[in-house]
């Protein structure tokens, strides 16, 4: 199995199948295609139909998609067990998934991933209020649990592996 990514400090979207894949030991090649480069769409397309990362090869399937990849790598690789088991407690995990896959558009254009960057920011409302509500998703996946629980639905899932790579 291939995972192909981009550049580690400024990927969020490849590296949510990265930890994934790491927290739970799953063997994979690491295939890196340096962002921002000219030869990065032609060494893309070899692995991704989108041009985008992340892509997994995985014999003759190849999926693009990070909500894919980590539904694929759980139910084929963990059995399932990278989401809670309850019903409940699943559905929710995908909600707080989706909602990062697909929602906080003012973080994603004004705090774009980069590890190694040191900035002054100007934060202002609209932002202010995507940060807010992850603070408040956060606070609800923690709500009622022991203070020493690390992941936000108890055992690490799918849903820590979209937060942390954002919390670069």
């Amino acid at each position: 199995m291939q995972l192909v990514i981009g550049n580690k400090s400024y990927s969020s979207w490849s590296m949510r199948a990265w930890v994934l894949l790491t927290h739970f030991k799953v063997e994979f090649e690491e295939v890196r295609i340096p962002l921002f480069t000219a030869d990065y769409q032609r060494a893309l397309a070899r692995y991704s139909p989108s041009l985008k990362v992340p892509a997994l090869v995985d014999g003759g399937l190849t999926l693009w998609d990070s909500l894919a990849i980590s539904e694929y790598i759980s139910e084929k690789y963990l059995q399932g067990t990278a989401l809670p088991e309850s019903l409940s407690t699943r559905a929710m995990c995908w909600a707080y998934c989706c909602e990062m896959h697909s929602g906080f558009l003012e973080i994603r254009n004004q705090l774009p991933m980069n590890c190694r960057q040191r900035r002054r920011l100007n934060i202002g409302a609209a932002l202010q209020g995507e940060i807010h509500r992850v603070d408040a998703l956060w606070a609800e996946a923690f709500k009622g649990r022991a203070s020493d629980e690390d992941y936000l639905f108890g055992e690490f899932s799918i849903t820590d592996s979209f937060f942390v790579s954002n919390a670069c």
